[in-house]
């Protein structure tokens, strides 16, 4: 690979990547990638839609799932122009600057997603362990702070990335290895020292999607102590059953993010397209899921859809 003089990081053009090795095929390559954008935006626009038209939706489960929703649209729309730029149209070329603004929109929505499925748990352990005060304890201001709390937790934490690569300056080869701007790609290609954003960047990690796993963690174990002194089986059934569609949702964020760190740290002897297609997978599966899983397992969400889609059969 050539190398390039010393540039500062304002001029610099990196060159994102497809599928490496099947470049020949990227125009049918798009055809699944289409597939799973319009699944994700259309079903979080829907459900999106679904809570905010119908009153009997206004409830603290729903108003979290709407945020969901919103993160899931989010994270989406940071990456769709650059992929589908990509397979379409070959177009590589990306500024530093449109890189930078790119890797803080999929960080931030990707931490609000963590936040926002450590918010969830919280409404399913209040609602079991505490029903006679669930409306007076998640009231819509409590949500307002919640959600407030979400994105100023996000910014703050990925404003020190942001401002450590900029200071970073670039002399080797401008290929990046993923179709999105991702942040260990760009700091591998940097010719300076990088420990200090290597070491915030972990720090954010952990304080986020890691800090929240263990407390979502936490949460369904003491909500499974109270599934457990519930006497009839039936009803311990019954009340479980309210979960299951946030722990799916929690299993298709954490599953991809968990491989993708292990692929990036563990695996580079694997083939480029395997990395390629686990740091897609963990970008996409979550906003394709999350609707699915919500429409399957929540009768009012399911109902909700149906009456948006087919107002008249409804009715009827």
């Amino acid at each position: 690979m050539s190398t390039f003089q010393n540039i500062t990081s304002s001029s610099i053009v990196f060159l994102l990547t497809g599928v490496p090795g099947l470049e020949a095929f990227h125009t049918w390559i798009s055809i699944p990638f289409c597939f799973l954008y319009i699944t994700a935006l259309s079903g979080n626009s829907l459900i999106l839609f679904a809570i905010v038209t119908q009153r009997s939706l206004h409830e603290p489960m729903y108003y979290f799932l709407s945020m969901l929703s919103t993160t899931d649209l989010g994270l989406s729309i940071s990456t769709l122009v650059t992929m589908l730029g990509i397979f379409w149209f070959d177009a590589r070329k990306i500024s530093f600057n449109a890189c930078l603004s790119q890797m803080f929109f999929i960080q931030l929505f990707t931490v609000m997603e963590s936040s926002v499925l450590l918010a969830m748990s919280f409404d399913r352990l209040v609602a079991i362990s505490n029903p006679l005060r669930y409306a007076s304890i998640l009231t819509d201001l409590k949500i307002v702070q919640i959600g407030v709390a979400i994105v100023t937790r996000g910014t703050l934490i990925l404003i020190p990335l942001q401002v450590l690569l900029k200071r970073l300056s670039f002399c080797h080869s401008h290929v990046l290895h993923h179709s999105y701007c991702f942040h260990p790609d760009v700091m591998k290609l940097s010719c300076t020292d990088t420990r200090i954003n290597s070491a915030v960047g972990l720090t954010a990690l952990i304080t986020t999607a890691g800090v929240d796993s263990i407390f979502i963690l936490l949460s369904y174990l003491l909500i499974i102590k109270t599934v457990l002194s519930i006497a009839s089986p039936e009803e311990r059934k019954k009340t479980f059953s309210t979960c299951t569609s946030h722990i799916g949702a929690v299993a298709v964020f954490y599953i991809p993010l968990i491989s993708l760190s292990f692929v990036h740290r563990f695996g580079k002897w694997a083939p480029p397209y395997v990395h390629t297609l686990i740091a897609n997978a963990y970008l996409l599966i979550p906003p394709v899921m999350n609707p699915i899983i919500y429409s399957m397992k929540t009768k009012q969400i399911r109902r909700a859809v149906l009456k948006v889609l087919h107002p008249s059969a409804m009715k009827n």
